[in-house]
């Protein structure tokens, strides 16, 4: 067994966690968030909507069924940092190919265990989202101490550039046929096989699986793509992706965005959902320390229907800012946040959540179905 090694943490606050070292050594800086699922770390990890921020996971035991080459949303880590209270020395599971710590040493990714991560949380949800460091190398409080203080803050920040591909490619990889055999809520309902043009602000992988399972020919570009690079390809349907940080930055794609309104069907998620309320004239804001977990209630104002959804957002739609050719269509019962919109003219919805993630795990698969109906939709009306 490998030696421990000491590695602390520091937040911009004064406040100082001693623990040990997990994954690579070195130092990293981020803003310090949490997340409140009980499993998932692998998809956490690669999910590129963390970029720039150091993930903490309130469930204390991490690890234990190892990782493994399917479960992954990009081809890498993106966040900044990991921390966790335990990582498990074991691995068990018929589909781990190494373990977490193999896993994070072999993407460089610089971690912490050993502390206290409730008492971290509790800091978080009392004051906010707090920029931090980690490191094996630097261990002066004093010094880590301002290290973060002078590290980047997400608001004002591009981080899209630094995860969006650079060349357009199309996808071919549907979902599992253990996915399908025990859904009951997606699938085509016609042959036809529209193409959908998908933006990348950060997408996860398994949003363009759900694209493909709904018939559609997905073709990616990259988040600074034009209205007319869009339209070039003559898209059947338009996907706004998540992605990670502040979306006012943006100013490229949110031109983009209003630029192809009632061009094609629009359906946004997470980032690309901030990005089409900005594109009509929303304002969005910061939270005080986001949603991050797979237990979020969201209700659909229509229905009245109750979904658990997966999220992973630190900015909203401001409520009161969102203009009269927009609708809300979900409200977070948590705290009674924006969850989702639709254009009352154009074919155009978004939601502040992710539907492909199953939280429920088929509560929010419906509005994958409801894109491709849109699409077929306008087909018949063109």
């Amino acid at each position: 067994m490998a030696e421990e090694k000491i590695a602390k943490l520091a937040l911009e606050d004064g406040t100082v966690y001693e623990g040990i070292s997990l994954g690579s050594t070195g130092t990293t800086a981020g803003e310090v968030v949490f997340n409140t699922s009980m499993t998932g770390y692998q998809e956490i990890l690669t999910d590129p909507s963390y970029r720039g921020q150091i993930v903490t996971m309130t469930y204390p035991e991490i690890g234990n069924y190892g990782v493994n080459e399917e479960d992954v949303e990009s081809f890498k880590p993106h966040l900044a940092g990991f921390v966790v209270r335990n990582m498990s020395d074991i691995a068990s599971n018929w589909r781990s190919t190494s373990s977490l710590q193999d896993y994070l040493e072999k993407y460089g990714v610089v971690g912490i265990q050993a502390i206290d991560t409730r008492a971290l949380v509790k800091r978080i949800r009392s004051v906010g989202a707090l920029k931090g460091v980690i490191s094996t190398e630097e261990l002066d409080d004093a010094k880590l101490i301002q290290m973060a203080k002078d590290s980047q803050s997400l608001v004002g920040r591009d981080l899209v550039k630094e995860v969006t591909p650079e060349n357009s490619s199309q996808w071919n990889t549907s979902l599992s046929d253990w996915w399908r055999l025990r859904s009951d809520n997606g699938g085509p309902k016609s042959d036809a096989k529209p193409h959908v043009v998908a933006l990348d602000f950060g997408m996860k992988y398994n949003i363009a699986r759900h694209l493909t399972d709904q018939g559609c020919e997905v073709t990616i570009l990259p988040a600074t793509a034009t209205a007319d690079e869009v339209l070039a390809l003559k898209p059947d349907g338009i996907f706004l992706s998540n992605g990670p940080g502040d979306p006012e930055p943006l100013t490229y794609a949110i031109e983009t965005i209003a630029a192809l309104l009632g061009k094609a069907p629009i359906f946004g998620i997470c980032l690309g959902h901030q990005l089409l309320s900005l594109a009509c004239g929303a304002k969005t804001f910061k939270l005080k320390f986001g949603h991050r977990g797979a237990n979020q209630p969201v209700q659909e104002t229509e229905t009245g229907k109750i979904e658990i959804t997966t999220q992973n957002h630190g900015f909203a739609v401001d409520p009161d800012s969102v203009p009269d050719c927009l609708e809300i269509t979900h409200f977070n019962l948590n705290d009674q946040t924006v969850a989702g919109v639709r254009h009352k003219e154009f074919p155009a919805f978004g939601v502040q959540y992710h539907p492909e993630a199953a939280a429920g795990p088929h509560d929010s698969q419906y509005l994958f179905t409801r894109f491709r109906q849109l699409i077929d939709e306008q087909s018949v009306a063109v």
